[in-house]
């Protein structure tokens, strides 16, 4: 599988100075987690499961969680999981490991992922790993047995994407001791931690909140502050750390607004039909939101509709100016600083080196916008998918 493989060699050898690499879920855990992107959710009761993660696939969805929990009502937990069994066991029949997407199950606890993986039987292999919601280190323990017997019988690696959402996470006073804990765990099975998702919407219903639609998720003080604290204990560029992916983008309807867009008019000069589209479908908040992710030290979102992916995607794909920064301080043996390329700023061979090596990882996966290009030529590229006459 490779992002953006459904874009015509023209346009991609036009738009792009690198091209995304291929991947598949057997590559290196590294590769998959930058590769993750827009991992888009889907509730397991869905009737036609296998067509939609098929149909998803076709358009750019490289990872897909099928839900067992909070999207699920308790009385229909036991349908859910029938129907995620028979659509896994047809995806399977359809598709491989080496096919996109990445599909993973979100269970609700530690004993459903070797029930499941036992009703899946070989089935099982077509699946990338286990979501794994309310992390914390007393349950995850279980977590990591249920997902090694697993593995037994899959025979294959099932990766592990712990959701960090619970109240000792949140609440002040326990958190530093909370995520100590949950980073020991984490230490003793690095091998099957892909990423760490963050469940923002658990997070916030502690304190009874919700964002809305012209609200990102850093204007909320006590989530900006717990992404804080999770990104420096769980996150750091010393070879502790893990990829930990933004949270999830939970609006998809359009209503009259309060505030001023977020995206002026400049940069959409050539394409202001794109603008008002991307306004009209709240996008230019979602890229705002996708913009600070990025800032913050998170990649990848989660999504609840296939028509953020576009927005998604086309801000992990690597600038020019990026790459370019990026291999100057790689290349750079003495140390020192240096100004660079574009002429706007100083590139610190220290400093830099490892913000220069994860830009690397990312333009593996998203590719390198050629010179010149940019966010909005990516996005009026896919435009026509995720925004159709």
């Amino acid at each position: 599988m490779r992002h953006f493989s459904f874009l015509s060699e023209g346009v991609l050898d036009a738009l792009f100075d690198r091209i995304p690499m291929p991947f598949s879920a057997d590559s290196e855990r590294e590769t998959l987690a930058v590769a993750l992107g827009a991992t888009l959710y889907m509730p397991g009761t869905r009737p036609t499961l296998a067509r939609d993660v098929a149909r998803r696939s076709a358009a750019g969805v490289m990872s897909v969680v099928l839900c067992l929990e909070d999207s699920i009502a308790d009385a229909d937990l036991p349908a859910a999981e029938s129907n995620v069994v028979e659509h896994v066991h047809a995806l399977a029949a359809s598709s491989t490991r080496e096919d996109a997407p990445l599909l993973f199950v979100r269970v609700r606890a530690a004993e459903q992922i070797s029930d499941l993986v036992e009703r899946l039987g070989t089935a099982a292999a077509r699946l990338t790993g286990f979501v794994l919601p309310k992390f914390t280190a007393g349950r995850g323990v279980a977590f990591f047995d249920h997902l090694a017997k697993g593995e037994q019988v899959a025979g294959v690696p099932l990766l592990a994407m712990p959701v960090l959402e619970s109240a000792d996470v949140m609440y002040r006073e326990r958190r530093t001791a909370a995520l100590h804990d949950i980073g020991q765990l984490l230490a003793e099975h690095r091998h099957r931690v892909l990423a760490l998702r963050l469940g923002a919407a658990d997070l916030a219903g502690l304190y009874a909140l919700r964002r809305q639609r012209d609200v990102n998720v850093y204007d909320v003080g006590v989530i900006r502050d717990v992404i804080t604290d999770i990104v420096n204990v769980l996150g750091r560029a010393d070879g502790t750390g893990f990829v930990i992916t933004g949270p999830v983008w939970e609006h998809f309807a359009g209503t009259e607004r309060l505030f001023k867009p977020r995206l002026r008019s400049t940069p959409f000069q050539a394409d202001e039909e794109l603008r008002e589209q991307l306004i009209g479908a709240d996008h230019d908040e979602l890229l705002r939101e996708v913009v600070l992710d990025k800032a913050n030290g998170l990649i990848g979102k989660t999504v609840i509709h296939p028509d953020h992916v576009a927005p998604v995607h086309s801000l992990l794909v690597v600038t020019h100016e990026e790459y370019d920064d990026a291999q100057a301080v790689l290349d750079s043996t003495g140390g020192g600083a240096s100004s660079s390329s574009y002429r706007n700023k100083m590139n610190e061979a220290g400093p830099h080196r490892e913000w220069a090596r994860a830009v690397l990882r990312r333009a593996e996966a998203f590719g390198v916008a050629g010179y010149g290009h940019g966010v909005v030529d990516i996005l009026s590229a896919l435009s026509p998918r995720t925004y159709p006459a």
